[in-house]
């Protein structure tokens, strides 16, 4: 089999067999697709240890950063071990393929302040009664309020919510299940949105909905005009121009840290299958505690 062919196989089973998230299988097939055009129309039997290492050490001249060369170097490894399951190939040449060590990259995080000003903002917006500032005043509160991803959040159906316990049952990765609570605020900017603001933009589409949150046309609304939205409110906040949604979620987790949440809770909430990663935002907390010790200590 070609590598080309073997690596769509192996996407088609990442999807159906493994029931890996869209974002995920595409993750994936970029990767595959990036190895086979490195090394050009070959079969998956000819790809060998030193293909891989230069198809590594191509990426690294392009400039990619490392956190993307140990991602391709993670999907080498799975694609391989699963054509040698599949008997595709008789030795896996990626057992001994080294992985770059990914660089600790710490989180955009908005101050308490900066989240509170953006918001502020935002529900006086929203109180002309316009169907669209409704909306995003609305998102930026769950986003901020739940901590939740933007594909979840463009995922919430109506029967999802429940206003009287403010809680969101959200669909994570791995089609994971799990409750997640927000606050009073949330609760009101939600309530004015479905109240007032949803049957509008609802009425111009063709078919009726059950999403949450809707666009101009009526239809369930895209990550990329989430993406848009924080861009637009949040960059000016954090000093960033390339700033999206997952800020929000940044924030959520290290101000809960901060209030003295506890890590597994905040796990929780977040949804991360592993406390490993949620223990990112107590190097998130630490820094900022740190560098506001410097600036109100007079021994620091």
């Amino acid at each position: 089999m070609d590598l080309s062919a073997a690596a769509e196989a192996f996407a088609t089973h990442l999807a159906t067999v493994r029931r890996l998230s869209p974002a995920t299988v595409r993750a994936y097939r970029s990767d595959l697709r990036d190895l086979a055009a490195s090394v050009g129309d070959v079969s998956i039997a000819q790809v060998d240890l030193e293909s891989l290492r230069d198809w590594l050490w191509k990426a690294t001249q392009r400039g990619d950063a490392r956190s993307t060369l140990a991602r391709r170097a993670a999907a080498a490894r799975s694609f391989f071990a699963w054509a040698k399951d599949e008997e595709f190939i008789s030795v896996d040449p990626s057992l001994r393929l080294v992985t770059p060590k990914r660089g600790r990259t710490l989180p955009t995080v908005a101050s308490r302040e900066g989240m509170r000003v953006l918001l502020d903002a935002q529900r006086a917006l929203a109180a002309a009664g316009d169907p669209t500032d409704l909306r995003d005043h609305a998102i930026l509160e769950l986003l901020y309020a739940s901590g939740m991803r933007v594909s979840e959040l463009c995922g919430l159906d109506i029967d999802d919510l429940d206003q009287d316990r403010a809680t969101a049952r959200v669909l994570g990765k791995g089609s994971k299940e799990r409750v997640v609570p927000y606050g009073r605020p949330a609760r009101d900017a939600i309530s004015a949105w479905t109240t007032r603001g949803r049957p509008v933009l609802a009425a111009r589409a063709a078919s009726a909905t059950p999403a949450v949150f809707l666009g101009a046309r009526g239809g369930r609304i895209g990550p990329r005009l989430v993406y848009t939205l924080v861009a637009r409110t949040l960059g000016p906040v954090v000093g960033a121009d390339n700033v999206g949604p997952h800020a929000l979620r940044h924030s959520a987790a290290t101000h809960l840290l901060d209030g003295g949440a506890d890590l597994r809770a905040v796990q929780e909430i977040l949804g991360h299958a592993s406390l490993g990663t949620t223990q990112i935002y107590t190097h998130v907390s630490a820094e900022r505690l740190t560098a506001t010790y410097r600036l109100a200590h007079p021994r620091a």
